[in-house]
């Protein structure tokens, strides 16, 4: 009875594939920039829209706001990835992407984020002007559509693998997660990635316009965890865990700063 039960809750998480939480934007707005390669010049905005163009040659892109103050969302109008998702933490990272080596020269960004149709772009600190960051970034990425290069000779993280070893339970978390939590999560620029099941608890790990954002733990508490509880009963908690590289690539770029700073 118990497996027929899991079968059929299964069978409705795929059919219901939209989130039903967002992350909180109040303060959230969008704008959109378009590109065309070569000449590169800047048009007045339009007033009441928020909105800003851009010219360069051959290439729209639109640039979107995220729940993340710190992280903007770049959409190229063409695909980036594809499928799945790949997170640049830090510039040692960037070995397998140009386009991201490139971002990173850029001063001011901290970590870079490709989605399947999006790049989303962190920078180092709320103080930092967006405005020289978002040029050069849009130059960066007409340019590289333009070259023709692979986005990335590195792994790329699709849905959840699930394995043999899984049980229901888990099973259950990572459908959960490919179907109704992750396409919502990267329409902000992020992803949500399971790091695992124990006693309870699920641990996930947030990458993109996700990491370090204010509203993260908001997201995790009222959203993700409350629909895992709502559909897994065995499911008491949900926490944000870091791989070791990312904790100490953190602390790294704040001794970095400290540094900088004195």
């Amino acid at each position: 009875m118990a497996a027929h039960m899991r079968w059929g809750l299964r069978q409705l998480l795929r059919a219901r594939n939209t989130a039903h939480f967002r992350c909180p934007d109040k303060t959230r707005s969008s704008y959109h920039t378009q590109c065309m390669t070569q000449s590169f010049r800047k048009l007045q905005p339009q007033p009441g829209t928020g909105t800003t163009h851009f010219s360069i040659r051959h290439l729209s892109i639109q640039t979107q706001d995220t729940p993340n103050p710190s992280s903007l969302k770049f959409l190229p109008g063409k695909p980036v990835l594809g499928t799945g998702t790949l997170d640049f933490p830090s510039p040692s990272s960037a070995e397998c992407s140009s386009l991201a080596r490139d971002l990173f020269e850029i001063e001011g960004v901290k970590s870079v984020f490709f989605g399947p149709d999006f790049i989303t772009v962190t920078k180092t600190d709320e103080d930092v002007e967006w405005t020289d960051i978002k040029r050069h970034a849009l130059e960066a990425i007409a340019k590289f559509f333009e070259s023709g290069e692979p986005i990335t000779t590195g792994a790329v993280y699709h849905e959840s693998s699930h394995s043999e070893d899984d049980d229901d339970i888990v099973s259950m978390i990572k459908e959960l997660l490919d179907t109704r939590i992750r396409p919502t999560v990267q329409e902000d620029g992020g992803d949500v990635i399971f790091k695992g099941f124990e006693d309870g608890t699920v641990k996930l790990k947030l990458v993109g316009s996700c990491t370090g954002c204010p509203s993260s733990t908001v997201t995790l508490k009222n959203g993700i965890q409350n629909m895992m509880q709502f559909y897994i009963p065995e499911v008491d908690n949900v926490e944000q865990v870091e791989d070791e590289v990312d904790e100490i690539n953190a602390k790294v770029f704040s001794e970095l700063e400290r540094k900088l700073q004195d």
